[in-house]
Protein backbone atom coordinates (compact mmCIF):
# COMPACT_ATOMS: atom_id res chain seq x y z
CA UNK A 1 0.00 0.00 0.00
CA UNK A 2 2.15 2.90 -1.07
CA UNK A 3 -0.24 5.30 -2.50
CA UNK A 4 -2.85 4.77 -0.19
CA UNK A 5 -1.34 4.28 3.56
CA UNK A 6 -2.56 1.42 5.75
CA UNK A 7 -3.50 3.73 8.11
CA UNK A 8 -5.69 5.55 5.34
CA UNK A 9 -6.86 2.43 4.22
CA UNK A 10 -8.42 1.15 7.60
CA UNK A 11 -10.06 4.77 8.07
CA UNK A 12 -12.15 4.45 4.54
CA UNK A 13 -12.72 0.39 5.22
CA UNK A 14 -14.22 2.26 8.85
CA UNK A 15 -16.16 4.65 7.21
CA UNK A 16 -17.59 2.31 4.41
CA UNK A 17 -18.90 0.25 7.24
CA UNK A 18 -20.67 2.30 8.99
CA UNK A 19 -22.27 3.98 5.87
CA UNK A 20 -23.52 0.38 5.30
CA UNK A 21 -24.96 -0.18 8.25
CA UNK A 22 -27.13 2.62 8.00
CA UNK A 23 -27.82 2.35 4.79
CA UNK A 24 -26.12 5.44 3.28
CA UNK A 25 -23.47 4.56 1.14
CA UNK A 26 -21.48 7.79 0.12
CA UNK A 27 -19.89 8.29 -2.78
CA UNK A 28 -16.58 7.25 -3.02
CA UNK A 29 -15.31 9.89 -4.69
CA UNK A 30 -16.90 12.82 -2.44
CA UNK A 31 -15.37 10.69 0.38
CA UNK A 32 -11.66 10.92 -0.91
CA UNK A 33 -12.06 14.29 -2.18
CA UNK A 34 -13.66 15.06 1.64
CA UNK A 35 -11.22 13.31 3.52
CA UNK A 36 -8.17 14.46 1.83
CA UNK A 37 -9.14 18.21 2.18
CA UNK A 38 -9.40 18.25 6.33
CA UNK A 39 -6.19 15.76 6.31
CA UNK A 40 -4.30 18.49 4.85
CA UNK A 41 -6.27 21.13 6.17
CA UNK A 42 -5.39 19.35 9.39
CA UNK A 43 -1.84 18.35 9.03
CA UNK A 44 -0.39 20.10 5.97
CA UNK A 45 -0.44 23.62 6.09
CA UNK A 46 3.06 24.88 7.32
CA UNK A 47 3.47 27.60 5.37
CA UNK A 48 2.32 31.29 6.08
CA UNK A 49 -0.61 32.52 6.90
CA UNK A 50 -3.32 34.87 8.34
CA UNK A 51 -5.01 33.34 10.92
CA UNK A 52 -7.58 36.08 11.73
CA UNK A 53 -8.38 36.30 7.89
CA UNK A 54 -9.12 32.55 7.98
CA UNK A 55 -11.22 32.54 11.32
CA UNK A 56 -13.25 35.62 9.31
CA UNK A 57 -13.75 33.41 6.32
CA UNK A 58 -15.02 29.57 7.57
CA UNK A 59 -16.83 28.73 4.40
CA UNK A 60 -13.62 29.94 2.06
CA UNK A 61 -11.15 27.74 4.10
CA UNK A 62 -13.59 25.22 4.42
CA UNK A 63 -15.92 25.31 1.51
CA UNK A 64 -19.23 22.62 1.63
CA UNK A 65 -19.35 20.21 -0.42
CA UNK A 66 -21.53 21.62 -2.51
CA UNK A 67 -19.08 24.36 -4.20
CA UNK A 68 -17.11 23.52 -7.20
CA UNK A 69 -15.82 25.30 -10.45
CA UNK A 70 -14.36 28.58 -10.80
CA UNK A 71 -16.19 32.17 -9.64
CA UNK A 72 -14.80 35.59 -9.29
CA UNK A 73 -14.87 37.32 -6.12
CA UNK A 74 -17.65 38.28 -5.08
CA UNK A 75 -16.60 39.87 -1.48
CA UNK A 76 -14.61 43.03 -0.17
CA UNK A 77 -14.39 44.81 2.76
CA UNK A 78 -14.66 48.47 3.30
CA UNK A 79 -12.30 48.19 6.14
CA UNK A 80 -10.24 47.11 3.30
CA UNK A 81 -10.45 50.42 0.92
CA UNK A 82 -8.38 53.65 1.42
CA UNK A 83 -9.79 56.43 3.44
CA UNK A 84 -9.08 60.01 2.22
CA UNK A 85 -9.42 62.56 5.31
CA UNK A 86 -10.89 65.89 5.56
CA UNK A 87 -10.70 68.59 8.02
CA UNK A 88 -14.79 67.65 8.22
CA UNK A 89 -14.36 64.15 8.07
CA UNK A 90 -13.48 61.21 5.54
CA UNK A 91 -14.64 59.01 3.09
CA UNK A 92 -13.40 55.43 1.01
CA UNK A 93 -15.02 53.65 -2.04
CA UNK A 94 -15.26 50.16 -3.35
CA UNK A 95 -15.78 50.64 -6.96
CA UNK A 96 -14.95 48.27 -9.91
CA UNK A 97 -11.29 49.14 -9.03
CA UNK A 98 -11.27 46.85 -5.63
CA UNK A 99 -14.30 44.83 -6.68
CA UNK A 100 -13.76 43.53 -10.18
CA UNK A 101 -16.95 42.20 -10.91
CA UNK A 102 -18.96 45.07 -10.03
CA UNK A 103 -19.84 46.77 -12.96
CA UNK A 104 -23.43 48.25 -12.26
CA UNK A 105 -22.88 50.06 -9.03
CA UNK A 106 -20.07 51.76 -7.22
CA UNK A 107 -20.50 52.51 -3.49
CA UNK A 108 -18.89 55.16 -1.15
CA UNK A 109 -18.77 55.38 2.87
CA UNK A 110 -18.56 58.72 3.69
CA UNK A 111 -18.29 60.58 7.66
CA UNK A 112 -19.01 64.00 8.15
CA UNK A 113 -18.55 65.53 11.77
CA UNK A 114 -20.45 67.72 13.43
CA UNK A 115 -20.77 70.69 10.59
CA UNK A 116 -18.75 68.99 8.27
CA UNK A 117 -19.31 69.83 4.76
CA UNK A 118 -19.05 67.55 1.57
CA UNK A 119 -18.63 70.42 -0.89
CA UNK A 120 -21.11 71.66 -3.29
CA UNK A 121 -20.56 69.34 -5.65
CA UNK A 122 -22.78 67.70 -9.02
CA UNK A 123 -21.90 64.31 -11.20
CA UNK A 124 -22.85 62.22 -13.80
CA UNK A 125 -24.33 59.22 -12.10
CA UNK A 126 -26.94 59.32 -10.22
CA UNK A 127 -26.74 59.20 -6.12
CA UNK A 128 -28.30 57.10 -3.93
CA UNK A 129 -27.77 57.28 -0.36
CA UNK A 130 -28.79 55.53 2.85
CA UNK A 131 -27.57 56.84 6.60
CA UNK A 132 -26.31 54.94 8.43
CA UNK A 133 -25.45 57.05 11.74
CA UNK A 134 -26.56 60.35 12.73
CA UNK A 135 -28.58 63.39 11.69
CA UNK A 136 -27.20 65.18 8.31
CA UNK A 137 -28.63 67.93 6.37
CA UNK A 138 -29.19 67.76 2.58
CA UNK A 139 -29.91 70.77 -0.04
CA UNK A 140 -30.43 70.18 -3.94
CA UNK A 141 -30.74 72.59 -6.90
CA UNK A 142 -33.60 71.01 -9.09
CA UNK A 143 -33.44 71.84 -13.15
CA UNK A 144 -36.07 74.45 -12.94
CA UNK A 145 -34.09 76.54 -10.60
CA UNK A 146 -36.25 75.73 -7.54
CA UNK A 147 -34.40 74.84 -4.02
CA UNK A 148 -34.55 71.90 -2.19
CA UNK A 149 -33.07 71.36 1.87
CA UNK A 150 -34.52 68.51 3.97
CA UNK A 151 -32.58 67.15 7.78
CA UNK A 152 -32.99 63.51 7.95
CA UNK A 153 -31.57 60.79 10.27
CA UNK A 154 -30.65 57.20 10.42
CA UNK A 155 -33.04 54.70 8.04
CA UNK A 156 -33.40 57.63 5.72
CA UNK A 157 -32.66 57.67 1.59
CA UNK A 158 -31.84 60.61 -0.82
CA UNK A 159 -31.47 60.23 -4.19
CA UNK A 160 -29.88 62.74 -6.72
CA UNK A 161 -30.43 62.54 -10.30
CA UNK A 162 -27.13 62.87 -12.52
CA UNK A 163 -25.98 66.29 -12.94
CA UNK A 164 -28.59 68.00 -9.67
CA UNK A 165 -25.82 69.78 -7.97
CA UNK A 166 -25.91 69.18 -4.22
CA UNK A 167 -24.33 69.33 -0.97
CA UNK A 168 -24.00 67.03 3.09
CA UNK A 169 -24.01 68.48 5.65
CA UNK A 170 -23.20 66.76 9.10
CA UNK A 171 -25.47 67.86 11.96
CA UNK A 172 -26.37 67.35 15.36
CA UNK A 173 -23.85 66.40 18.23
CA UNK A 174 -22.17 64.14 15.95
CA UNK A 175 -22.31 64.59 12.43
CA UNK A 176 -23.26 62.03 10.74
CA UNK A 177 -22.23 58.32 8.42
CA UNK A 178 -24.35 56.99 5.07
CA UNK A 179 -23.51 54.77 2.02
CA UNK A 180 -23.81 56.18 -1.41
CA UNK A 181 -24.52 54.13 -4.47
CA UNK A 182 -23.56 55.37 -8.26
CA UNK A 183 -25.58 53.65 -11.12
CA UNK A 184 -21.71 53.10 -12.44
CA UNK A 185 -19.05 50.08 -11.38
CA UNK A 186 -16.30 52.54 -12.72
CA UNK A 187 -17.44 55.84 -10.72
CA UNK A 188 -14.40 57.71 -8.95
CA UNK A 189 -15.31 59.69 -6.17
CA UNK A 190 -12.51 61.52 -6.76
CA UNK A 191 -13.54 62.48 -9.97
CA UNK A 192 -17.05 64.46 -9.49
CA UNK A 193 -17.65 68.40 -10.51
CA UNK A 194 -16.30 70.42 -7.04
CA UNK A 195 -17.26 74.25 -6.70
CA UNK A 196 -14.20 75.17 -5.76
CA UNK A 197 -12.05 73.22 -8.73
CA UNK A 198 -14.25 74.94 -11.56
CA UNK A 199 -13.10 78.50 -9.66
CA UNK A 200 -9.81 77.67 -9.47
CA UNK A 201 -9.92 76.93 -13.80
CA UNK A 202 -11.74 79.74 -14.96
CA UNK A 203 -9.89 83.23 -16.07
CA UNK A 204 -10.96 85.21 -13.02
CA UNK A 205 -12.13 88.24 -15.87
CA UNK A 206 -14.66 85.25 -16.51
CA UNK A 207 -15.61 85.00 -13.40
CA UNK A 208 -16.00 88.77 -13.16
CA UNK A 209 -18.00 88.87 -16.11
CA UNK A 210 -20.27 86.18 -15.32
CA UNK A 211 -20.64 87.55 -11.49
CA UNK A 212 -20.65 91.05 -12.21
CA UNK A 213 -17.95 91.63 -9.68
CA UNK A 214 -14.35 93.07 -9.52
CA UNK A 215 -11.83 90.38 -10.56
CA UNK A 216 -10.35 91.31 -7.30
CA UNK A 217 -12.66 89.25 -6.13
CA UNK A 218 -11.28 85.97 -6.90
CA UNK A 219 -7.36 86.86 -6.27
CA UNK A 220 -7.73 84.23 -3.20
CA UNK A 221 -9.47 81.66 -3.80
CA UNK A 222 -9.66 78.75 -1.67
CA UNK A 223 -7.30 75.04 -2.74
CA UNK A 224 -9.82 72.45 -3.72
CA UNK A 225 -7.75 69.63 -1.85
CA UNK A 226 -9.06 71.58 1.59
CA UNK A 227 -12.74 72.09 0.27
CA UNK A 228 -13.57 68.70 -0.65
CA UNK A 229 -14.63 67.68 3.14
CA UNK A 230 -14.22 70.71 5.38
CA UNK A 231 -15.24 71.70 8.69
CA UNK A 232 -18.09 73.78 8.63
CA UNK A 233 -20.19 75.63 11.08
CA UNK A 234 -24.28 74.26 11.25
CA UNK A 235 -26.73 76.98 10.55
CA UNK A 236 -30.34 76.57 11.72
CA UNK A 237 -31.37 80.07 10.14
CA UNK A 238 -31.17 79.27 6.70
CA UNK A 239 -32.96 81.53 4.17
CA UNK A 240 -34.46 81.11 0.95
CA UNK A 241 -36.85 83.71 0.64
CA UNK A 242 -35.59 84.94 -2.70
CA UNK A 243 -36.27 81.28 -4.30
CA UNK A 244 -38.89 79.14 -4.32
CA UNK A 245 -38.97 75.36 -3.19
CA UNK A 246 -38.95 72.56 -5.65
CA UNK A 247 -41.74 70.52 -6.13
CA UNK A 248 -39.39 67.57 -6.67
CA UNK A 249 -38.38 65.30 -3.51
CA UNK A 250 -35.01 63.99 -3.14
CA UNK A 251 -35.49 62.33 0.14
CA UNK A 252 -37.07 59.35 1.21
CA UNK A 253 -38.11 58.72 5.22
CA UNK A 254 -38.03 54.48 5.15
CA UNK A 255 -39.47 54.55 8.66
CA UNK A 256 -43.02 55.85 6.85
CA UNK A 257 -42.53 52.37 5.02
CA UNK A 258 -44.70 49.12 6.74
CA UNK A 259 -42.26 46.48 6.80
CA UNK A 260 -43.03 43.58 5.41
CA UNK A 261 -42.53 40.59 8.43
CA UNK A 262 -42.13 37.20 7.43
CA UNK A 263 -41.06 34.37 9.47
CA UNK A 264 -37.72 35.02 9.76
CA UNK A 265 -37.28 38.50 9.60
CA UNK A 266 -38.51 41.44 7.24
CA UNK A 267 -37.87 43.58 4.35
CA UNK A 268 -38.45 46.91 3.56
CA UNK A 269 -38.11 47.73 -0.49
CA UNK A 270 -38.09 51.20 -2.04
CA UNK A 271 -38.24 51.66 -5.84
CA UNK A 272 -39.59 54.55 -8.37
CA UNK A 273 -43.00 53.27 -7.24
CA UNK A 274 -43.18 54.66 -3.85
CA UNK A 275 -40.34 57.11 -4.15
CA UNK A 276 -41.05 58.21 -7.54
CA UNK A 277 -37.86 60.41 -8.11
CA UNK A 278 -35.54 57.29 -7.96
CA UNK A 279 -35.47 56.44 -11.37
CA UNK A 280 -32.15 54.70 -11.16
CA UNK A 281 -31.38 52.33 -8.37
CA UNK A 282 -33.84 50.14 -6.60
CA UNK A 283 -33.13 48.68 -3.18
CA UNK A 284 -34.63 45.85 -0.16
CA UNK A 285 -33.70 46.30 3.66
CA UNK A 286 -33.47 42.62 4.77
CA UNK A 287 -33.05 42.22 8.39
CA UNK A 288 -32.35 37.86 8.87
CA UNK A 289 -33.12 36.17 12.52
CA UNK A 290 -30.35 33.97 13.93
CA UNK A 291 -30.40 31.02 12.25
CA UNK A 292 -32.91 32.13 9.38
CA UNK A 293 -32.11 32.61 5.31
CA UNK A 294 -33.07 35.21 2.79
CA UNK A 295 -34.47 32.37 0.75
CA UNK A 296 -33.00 30.77 -2.69
CA UNK A 297 -33.62 33.21 -5.25
CA UNK A 298 -32.17 34.71 -8.35
CA UNK A 299 -33.48 38.77 -10.13
CA UNK A 300 -34.63 38.39 -13.15
CA UNK A 301 -33.66 42.80 -13.76
CA UNK A 302 -30.24 43.73 -12.63
CA UNK A 303 -27.10 42.52 -10.92
CA UNK A 304 -27.06 42.63 -7.06
CA UNK A 305 -24.78 44.98 -5.01
CA UNK A 306 -25.24 44.46 -1.39
CA UNK A 307 -24.06 46.29 2.16
CA UNK A 308 -23.92 44.56 5.33
CA UNK A 309 -25.12 46.87 8.13
CA UNK A 310 -25.00 44.31 11.44
CA UNK A 311 -24.49 40.56 11.92
CA UNK A 312 -22.05 38.20 9.94
CA UNK A 313 -23.57 35.18 7.63
CA UNK A 314 -22.69 33.15 4.31
CA UNK A 315 -24.01 33.93 0.92
CA UNK A 316 -23.77 30.70 -1.08
CA UNK A 317 -24.20 31.85 -5.27
CA UNK A 318 -24.66 29.57 -8.31
CA UNK A 319 -23.68 30.52 -11.84
CA UNK A 320 -24.63 27.78 -14.00
CA UNK A 321 -22.52 24.74 -15.23
CA UNK A 322 -21.83 23.15 -11.96
CA UNK A 323 -20.66 26.40 -10.91
CA UNK A 324 -20.80 27.71 -6.97
CA UNK A 325 -19.36 29.55 -4.29
CA UNK A 326 -19.72 29.97 -0.79
CA UNK A 327 -18.64 33.54 0.68
CA UNK A 328 -18.76 34.99 4.60
CA UNK A 329 -19.81 38.32 5.31
CA UNK A 330 -19.98 40.69 8.27
CA UNK A 331 -20.74 44.27 8.82
CA UNK A 332 -19.27 46.86 6.62
CA UNK A 333 -18.55 44.51 3.76
CA UNK A 334 -19.90 44.92 0.17
CA UNK A 335 -21.07 41.70 -1.87
CA UNK A 336 -21.90 41.08 -5.30
CA UNK A 337 -24.50 38.62 -7.20
CA UNK A 338 -23.87 39.00 -11.14
CA UNK A 339 -27.09 38.73 -13.30
CA UNK A 340 -29.65 35.95 -12.68
CA UNK A 341 -27.39 33.97 -10.66
CA UNK A 342 -29.78 32.18 -7.96
CA UNK A 343 -28.61 32.71 -4.21
CA UNK A 344 -29.17 32.52 -0.59
CA UNK A 345 -27.98 34.56 2.34
CA UNK A 346 -27.97 32.96 5.87
CA UNK A 347 -27.38 34.80 9.06
CA UNK A 348 -25.06 32.19 10.58
CA UNK A 349 -23.88 34.43 14.19
CA UNK A 350 -25.93 34.93 17.50
CA UNK A 351 -27.57 38.73 16.44
CA UNK A 352 -30.06 39.74 13.91
CA UNK A 353 -28.79 40.55 10.61
CA UNK A 354 -29.15 43.44 8.39
CA UNK A 355 -28.18 43.99 4.91
CA UNK A 356 -28.72 46.05 1.93
CA UNK A 357 -29.86 44.75 -1.64
CA UNK A 358 -29.65 47.48 -4.60
CA UNK A 359 -30.16 47.07 -8.00
CA UNK A 360 -29.63 49.20 -11.22
CA UNK A 361 -33.16 49.49 -12.04
CA UNK A 362 -36.45 51.64 -11.16
CA UNK A 363 -38.31 48.40 -9.94
CA UNK A 364 -37.39 45.87 -7.84
CA UNK A 365 -37.66 41.87 -8.73
CA UNK A 366 -36.51 38.89 -7.62
CA UNK A 367 -37.89 35.05 -9.00
CA UNK A 368 -38.32 32.99 -5.09
CA UNK A 369 -37.13 29.17 -6.31
CA UNK A 370 -40.35 27.61 -3.69
CA UNK A 371 -43.13 29.89 -5.41
CA UNK A 372 -41.79 29.06 -8.74
CA UNK A 373 -41.83 25.10 -8.01
CA UNK A 374 -45.05 25.83 -5.77
CA UNK A 375 -46.81 27.27 -9.33
CA UNK A 376 -45.52 24.43 -11.35
CA UNK A 377 -47.14 21.20 -12.32
CA UNK A 378 -46.50 18.49 -9.77
CA UNK A 379 -45.90 15.24 -11.90
CA UNK A 380 -43.23 17.88 -13.78
CA UNK A 381 -41.76 18.66 -10.96
CA UNK A 382 -41.23 14.63 -9.61
CA UNK A 383 -39.82 14.01 -13.07
CA UNK A 384 -36.96 16.43 -12.61
CA UNK A 385 -35.94 15.58 -8.60
CA UNK A 386 -37.09 12.35 -8.42
CA UNK A 387 -38.51 13.67 -4.48
CA UNK A 388 -41.76 12.30 -3.01
CA UNK A 389 -44.86 14.06 -1.85
CA UNK A 390 -43.64 15.53 1.53
CA UNK A 391 -41.72 17.85 -0.21
CA UNK A 392 -44.23 18.75 -2.75
CA UNK A 393 -46.60 19.11 -0.06
CA UNK A 394 -44.17 21.53 1.88
CA UNK A 395 -44.24 23.92 -1.11
CA UNK A 396 -45.48 27.60 -0.82
CA UNK A 397 -47.46 29.55 -3.50
CA UNK A 398 -46.24 32.80 -1.89
CA UNK A 399 -43.12 33.84 -1.38
CA UNK A 400 -41.39 34.05 2.09
CA UNK A 401 -38.36 36.39 1.20
CA UNK A 402 -36.65 35.21 4.47
CA UNK A 403 -37.74 32.02 6.01
CA UNK A 404 -36.39 30.13 9.49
Amino acid sequence: MNKFSRRNFMTFALGSALALATYQVYPYNLWIKDYIYHYRRKNNDPGPKDTIREKENPNIMNPPKTDNGTLPNLRYSFSDAHIRKGSGGWTRQITQRELGVATTIAGVNMRLNAGGIRELHWHKECEWAYMLYGNARVTALDNKGKWFIDDIGIGDLWYFPPGIPHSIQGIGSDGCEFLLAFDNGSFDEESTFLLTDWFKHIPIEVLAKNFKVPTSTFFKLPSPNDKYIFSGNENDNLSLDLTKKSKEKFTYKMISLKPTQVSGGYVNIVDSSIFSICKNISSALVEIQPGGIRELHWHPNNDEWQYYIEGEGRMGVFASSSQARTFDFREGDVGYVPFAMGHYIENTGKTTMKFLELFKSNYYADISLNQWLANTPVELIKQHLDLNEKFINSLSVNKNIVVK
